[in-house]
């Protein structure tokens, strides 16, 4: 039988799961078996770029938080997983999105994103998402278009303007 101690540890690791959850917005379940030690302190260092981190916890304890937070993950919690925590929902994904196409040992199994379960399609879908500075260029650019299309108009405007004063 385990003593009190390792009880308390266990529970411990739970419990920070758990706040874990509780705080990250995007949350992915990959495996990483394959991968070289350089390889993960690689992916490590980008995902903290993005304020992202991927730890590992044996499956037994992820399975018993994710049960805590009705969360059914079961089917997906076989052989070694590394599990990533993001406050934010593109920009990690992206990241190992793009590791993972560079690395194929790494694989994304599934993820929990804004309280619902989503498959690697949806996954891929996000990956796919122009970045937050991407969009706001897209934007400027389609408001740029506007000003310029009013500036011709009056441009042409003043023109006719000018061509009936002179007459």
């Amino acid at each position: 039988m385990a003593s009190k101690e390792i009880l308390k540890q266990k529970e411990a690791v739970v419990a920070e799961i758990s706040e874990r959850l509780d705080n990250a917005k995007t949350f992915l379940l990959l495996n990483y078996q394959g991968l070289t030690v350089s390889e993960i302190a690689e992916l490590r260092h980008s995902l903290r770029e993005v304020n992202s981190d991927v730890t590992v916890y044996k499956n037994t304890l992820m399975n018993i938080a994710l049960k805590n937070k009705n969360i059914a993950l079961n089917e997906y919690m076989e052989g070694p997983n590394a599990y990533l925590f993001a406050d934010s929902i593109i920009e990690p994904i992206k990241v190992v999105s793009k590791f993972a196409k560079e690395h194929p040992a790494l694989e994304i199994r599934v993820g929990f994103i804004d309280n619902e379960v989503v498959d690697t399609k949806v996954i891929a879908e996000y990956a796919t998402i122009p970045s937050m500075e991407g969009l706001l260029t897209m934007f400027a650019g389609g408001l740029i278009e506007h000003v310029r299309n009013l500036s011709i108009g009056l441009n042409l405007y003043a023109e006719k303007l000018e061509e009936g004063g002179n007459n």
